[in-house]
C-alpha cells in the first residue's frame, strides 16, 4: 500500500469524528503526492439544511485568493509588463494614500510582500459592478500611513486590492475576468467560482459563526464579504482538488502558467514576521513561509465570514494538503490533519499551538501599555496593581458588525520574549500578541497580530 493510500484511509476514518469533535459543521481535504489525489469530507455545507459535504463542495479559500492574485501579477512580470520594483504609480497615477511620500515610492512588491506600511483592514462596500475594485481603490486617498514603505510586515488586504487593480489596468478586463481567462481556464478548473452568482451553480459551503459557545456554529447571516476586496479574499471558492491543481502548478515550476522564474521567486523570502506562531516566519511573495527544522514549507491560510481554508505545500516532496471548512474550531482541525498528513509524507513537524508559560516571569507593563489603534479596532493595554497585564478590545467598523462578540477584557501572559498570549483560549488558541518596535522609552511602536497596530497613548 502507497503512502498516499495510507493517508487516505486515515482521512476517511478520522475526518467525520474530527468534525464532530471540533464542531466544524464541514469540511473537505484533499491531499496530493506528485499527480495522485487523496480526498475526503465529512459533515454539512448548511446546518439549516442539511446538506451533505462532498469532495466536489466548494468553499470559500478567503485569503488563499492573495496568492492567486501575485500568480495574475507575475504573468504580466513574465510578460515584460510588470516591474516589481517599480512605482505603484507608474501603473496607477491617481493612487493615493493620506501620506504623499510614501504614495509616491511604494512599490509593486511592496505591496506583494505586505510591507506597503498603510492600514489594510478597510472593507469598503464600491458595489457589485467590475469596477468596484478601481472604486475601492479611489477610496485609499485618506488611509493613514502606518510606517515608511518597506519598514516593516503588517498584513494588508488593501495593498493586495490595489494589486489587483494594476491587474485589471494592465489587462483591460475586471478582476473576476482577469482569473477566469489566465488562471480557471489553463489550469482546466471544474469548480471553481469568482463569484456567488456562479458558486450557486454547484454545491456551495455557507459559513457559521459562533456568537454563543453553548450554542455552538451557526448559519452566518451572508455569504460573502464586499465585492471590492475580491483580490484579497472575499469572493474566490473552489473544490479543494480544483486549490490542489493550482498548488501543482506551483510546485511543478509554473506549469505553462508562470515561468520557472517567476514561480521561484514567489517563493523566495521578502519579509520577516515577528514571532506569532500561527503564521509563517517570513513571507515571499504572495507565498507565506514556514521554515521547520524538517524543511521549508510554503503556503496560506485564508478566513471570511465563517469559512476557513488552509493550505500547506513542500515543494522538495511534491506534496500539498488543502483543508477547507465552514466553522466551528478551524485551527484545531487543521492542527490534526495536516499534522498527520505532513509527517506521514514528508517528515515534517508542525510546531504545537502558543500555550501561557507554565512558571511565568513577573512583567514590566512599561512596554506593553498603551492605546493601539486599527481601522477594525482599539486596544487598550492595562497593568493592574497585582502586576497582571489586560487588553480590552473594542471592534470597530465592520468589525463591530461582524465580530461583536471580540468585544471585551483579555488577560496577556508570558509566552516567549515580547509576544504575549491570550491567558483564555477562543476557539481552541491562546492567540498571540507581538510587541514591536521602540520609542526610544523602552515602550513598544506596535502592538502586532498579523497586522501591526500603531500605539497612539499610553
Amino acid at each position: 500500500m502507497s503512502k498516499l493510500s495510507e493517508i487516505n484511509d486515515w482521512l476517511q476514518q478520522n475526518l467525520p469524528r474530527l468534525v464532530a469533535e471540533y464542531e466544524v459543521p464541514g469540511a473537505t481535504v484533499a491531499v496530493t503526492v506528485g499527480d495522485e489525489v487523496a480526498e475526503a469530507a465529512a459533515g454539512v455545507l448548511n446546518k439549516n439544511t442539511g446538506v451533505e459535504t462532498t469532495t466536489d463542495s466548494l468553499f470559500q479559500i478567503g485569503s488563499i485568493t492573495k496568492v492567486w492574485t501575485t500568480t495574475l501579477a507575475m504573468q504580466l512580470v513574465d510578460e515584460n509588463l510588470l516591474d516589481l520594483d517599480a512605482p505603484v504609480r507608474d501603473y496607477l497615477p491617481g493612487f493615493r494614500v493620506a501620506d504623499e511620500d510614501a504614495a509616491a515610492r511604494m512599490t509593486v512588491r511592496q505591496l506583494m510582500c505586505h510591507t506597503a506600511g498603510f492600514e489594510g483592514d478597510l472593507f469598503t462596500d464600491t458595489g457589485r459592478g467590475d469596477d468596484c475594485v478601481e472604486k475601492y481603490v479611489a477610496t485609499l486617498h485618506d488611509t493613514p500611513q502606518l510606517f515608511a514603505p518597506g519598514e516593516m510586515f503588517s498584513y494588508n488586504n488593501a495593498g493586495y486590492c490595489v494589486l489587483g487593480r494594476i491587474v485589471e489596468v494592465m489587462r483591460g478586463k475586471s478582476y473576476d475576468d482577469c482569473l477566469r481567462e489566465h488562471l480557471f481556464a489553463p489550469l482546466g478548473l471544474t469548480r471553481a467560482a469568482a463569484d456567488a452568482y456562479e458558486a450557486i451553480m454547484f454545491r456551495a459551503a455557507v459559513g457559521h459563526l459562533t456568537p454563543d459557545p453553548e450554542a455552538g456554529p451557526q448559519v452566518a447571516p451572508v455569504w460573502a464579504l464586499v465585492r471590492s476586496n475580491a483580490p484579497a479574499g472575499s469572493m474566490l471558492a473552489m473544490s479543494a482538488r480544483d486549490l490542489l491543481t493550482f498548488a501543482r502548478m506551483h510546485m511543478s515550476g509554473g506549469a505553462d502558467v508562470l515561468s520557472p522564474e517567476s514561480a521561484a521567486a514567489m517563493q523566495q523570502v521578502q519579509s520577516q514576521v515577528p514571532d506569532l506562531a500561527l503564521m509563517g516566519d517570513a513571507w515571499g511573495l504572495g507565498w507565506e513561509l514556514f521554515h521547520y527544522p524538517q524543511g521549508t514549507v510554503i503556503g496560506h491560510d485564508g478566513g471570511t465570514i465563517g469559512q476557513n481554508a488552509f493550505l500547506r505545500l513542500v515543494p522538495e516532496h511534491g506534496v500539498a494538503v488543502a483543508l477547507l471548512t465552514n466553522g466551528g474550531k478551524t485551527v484545531d482541525l487543521y492542527q490534526e490533519v495536516f499534522r498527520h498528513v505532513l509527517r506521514e509524507l514528508t517528515g515534517v513537524e508542525l510546531p504545537a499551538m502558543p500555550e501561557p508559560a507554565a512558571a511565568p516571569k513577573p512583567l514590566d507593563g512599561k512596554r506593553f501599555e498603551g492605546v493601539y489603534v486599527s481601522a477594525v479596532g482599539e486596544r487598550i493595554v492595562t497593568q493592574d496593581a497585582d502586576g497582571r497585564i489586560w487588553m480590552e478590545t473594542v471592534p470597530k467598523g465592520i468589525m463591530a458588525e461582524l465580530s461583536p462578540e471580540s468585544a471585551g477584557r483579555t488577560e496577556l501572559v508570558p509566552w516567549r520574549d515580547d509576544t504575549l498570549v491570550a491567558a483564555e483560549p477562543v476557539l481552541g488558541i491562546h492567540m498571540p500578541h507581538a510587541f514591536v518596535g521602540d520609542d526610544g522609552q523602552g515602550r513598544a511602536l506596535f502592538l502586532h497580530t498579523g497586522r501591526a497596530d500603531r500605539r497612539v497613548a499610553r
